[in-house]
């Protein structure tokens, strides 16, 4: 999927217009070609005006049934843009079908459409991206308590300002001597519950603002204290050096580009890594969304 394309996540036939009032139209204009000029212009405009009217109607229903959603689903999210611009685009385009501009409905607090995603994936990363609409987003927090499963690829010998292959170069070594089996021993460091860095480059806040903005204004930003996370099971996939692929389950607040850094760091030789790709493969919904989709 392209990184400009929002995926279809309503059924169309939502929010299709009624067609019979073109059918109508055509028909009374048929009707039309066998009267007089005068009586023919005036059935016409009265005719657009009907028409004009149960359009408006039609849009007001559509609108009216898209504010009434409530729910959660699931959106797949491509490399490229962040969790908030896909949930901009995919919020627009809902606006937009039931033919209510943005900025008009946004300052009608009482009809703004109620949107939101549960995580945050990097602008980098590509999965699944779980979306609330309506009451739906008041159980995004509960609902996504369970496990993330993770496919990621990590590149040996080399660090990035950002842990990951979007950031600048700060490191290279070379990643001639390091094994299979040094990688697989390192794992089971990381399983478990283990404590974690955050990278400077997240969605983190310090005062109000997230640290990646603070750090691409060039601004000193000290690094958050490491924090509890969990790792409930993680595999080795696949090795050819550079690259190392791992399958990765864990908890909330669990940041893969930490763990292929932390990976890098933990072989005898210091190696530096960043992580080259990331696929959120599935999650764990907790007990109470299992059997709650829509509201």
């Amino acid at each position: 999927m392209a990184a400009s394309e929002v995926p279809a996540v309503v059924s169309s036939s939502s929010l299709k217009t009624d067609t019979s009032p073109v059918l109508e139209t055509a028909g009374r204009v048929a009707a039309m070609a066998a009267t007089p000029p005068a009586t023919a212009a005036a059935a016409a405009v009265a005719a657009a005006a009907r028409t004009g009217s149960e359009a408006r109607v039609s849009k007001a229903a559509l609108a009216t049934k898209l504010l009434s959603l409530s729910g959660v689903f699931a959106v797949h999210k491509p490399k490229g843009p962040t969790s908030a611009e896909l949930l901009n685009r995919l919020k627009e385009k809902l606006l937009a079908e039931a033919g209510m501009p943005s900025p008009e409905w946004s300052k009608r607090k009482k009809q703004t459409l109620k949107i939101g995603h549960g995580g945050t994936l990097d602008s980098a990363a590509r999965g699944v991206l779980v979306v609330g609409i309506g009451r739906g987003t008041k159980m995004l927090t509960s609902m996504l308590s369970g496990s993330k499963r993770y496919i990621a690829i990590g590149e040996l010998g080399k660090a990035t300002d950002t842990l990951d292959s979007t950031g600048k170069v700060t490191e290279e070594k070379p990643y001639d001597k390091i094994t299979q089996e040094d990688i697989e021993g390192i794992l089971q460091k990381f399983t478990g519950n283990i404590m974690q860095v955050p990278p400077l480059y997240s969605a983190l806040k310090k005062d109000g603002q997230r640290l990646s903005t603070l750090m691409k204004r060039g601004e000193v930003v000290e690094a958050k204290p490491a924090r509890p996370v969990t790792v409930y099971s993680i595999s080795l996939q696949k090795f050819q050096p550079p690259f190392f692929t791992l399958d990765v389950e864990c908890g909330g607040g669990f940041y893969i580009r930490s763990l292929v850094s932390d990976i890098g760091k933990g072989t005898e030789l210091l190696l530096p890594s960043a992580l080259k790709a990331l696929l959120v493969s599935g999650m764990q919904l907790s007990a109470s969304a299992a059997a709650v989709k829509c509201l």
